[in-house]
């Protein structure tokens, strides 16, 4: 089918798009320097955004992309904070929208995919964003307690903070929104949790009151490593690990996995998998543990799903929690 129109008697092609605007958010400012006029932005080639922010309707919008049209729709001295700017560093965890910005004056914008923070006082930060030891002040400030621990543990294993750093901006700046609750989790931290999965079951083995594992043990026989287990307690002779789904599709981990738990069984260890699956119901993980410990010896109490353990799920508060029964 042609794309040409008529106009009286003579044939007409609809405007070019510049290829300026077809790779990305932009402002309306933009489209005029390029040569697009506010009606070629009214037709159905376009969609609007944010205020001010359009995109071709054919351009695929990435988690980069969403982070500039909200720069470009905010004041020059906003800047990326919370769970947006540590998912810009690379973490899959945690909702894709609002986008969390923050400026240290009273600014509103009224859109459902940005909320806008207002401070006294910037914290530490660049040009675009806050640092992420900021942000995750700011993310203690509305997350619950089983996710701060999930993303404070990969801050800290990805290098972008440290406890130590943490408590000192905290402390530093403890009239800011979330200092309280940042200096409430720090101590639940722990940067040896080598994934999500890990650092959520880590977490609810702790707040249901286990005993505390040594992390990343090597499991040894006959000189040689046959295993890393993510927890353990040797003292009762038992092992627990948490495996992804490559331990599932890919063929050559199946059957390693298959001389490695021959491996453990060898050496008389009792062996708890945990997966994805199993992290469904953590209530249901953190018995498997108790059951297997409790076959090696352990005599202490059962896990408790009480109070504490509902904290999990529940905003950090701003004191310590409660000890361990």
């Amino acid at each position: 089918m042609s794309t040409e129109v008529r106009s009286g008697d003579r044939m007409a092609r609809p405007p070019r798009i510049p290829t300026a605007v077809l790779n990305g958010p932009f402002t309306s400012q933009d489209a005029r320097a390029a040569g697009v006029s506010s009606h070629m932005l009214r037709r159905s080639s376009f969609r609007r955004l944010f205020p001010r922010v359009w995109v071709h309707i054919h351009h695929v919008m990435t988690p980069g992309d969403w982070i500039r049209a909200g720069h470009l729709t905010l004041p020059p001295d906003a800047r990326l904070t919370g769970i947006t700017r540590i998912q810009h560093l690379g973490l899959d965890h945690g909702p894709a929208f609002p986008l969390h910005f923050v400026v240290a004056r009273d600014h509103h914008i009224a859109t459902e995919r940005i909320m806008l923070h207002r401070t006294e006082r910037m914290p530490p930060a660049d040009d675009v964003s806050v640092t992420p030891t900021a942000a995750f002040v700011a993310y203690c400030s509305e997350a619950i307690t089983i996710d701060a621990i999930v993303v404070g543990d990969w801050l800290l294993r990805e290098g972008h903070m440290s406890v130590s750093g943490l408590l000192a901006l905290a402390r530093f700046d403890d009239w800011r929104a979330g200092s309280a609750q940042a200096v409430t989790i720090a101590p639940h931290l722990d940067a040896r949790s080598w994934s999500v999965e890990e650092s959520r079951h880590r977490a609810a083995m702790k707040f249901a009151g286990l005993p505390k594992p040594d992390l990343n043990v090597e499991i040894t026989a006959g000189g040689r490593v046959v295993a890393v287990a993510d927890w353990a307690w040797l003292e009762w002779h038992t092992i627990a690990e948490y495996e992804g789904g490559h331990h599932q599709t890919d063929r050559r981990q199946y059957l390693r996995d298959i001389e490695r738990y021959a491996d453990i069984r060898d050496l008389q260890l009792r062996y708890v998998q945990l997966t994805k699956e199993t992290g469904r119901n953590l209530v249901s993980s953190v018995r498997r543990v108790y059951d297997a410990l409790v076959k090696g010896g352990y005599d202490g109490p059962p896990p408790d799903f009480g109070k504490r353990w509902r904290q999990l799920f529940t905003r950090i508060p701003a004191h310590p929690f409660p000890p361990q029964r």
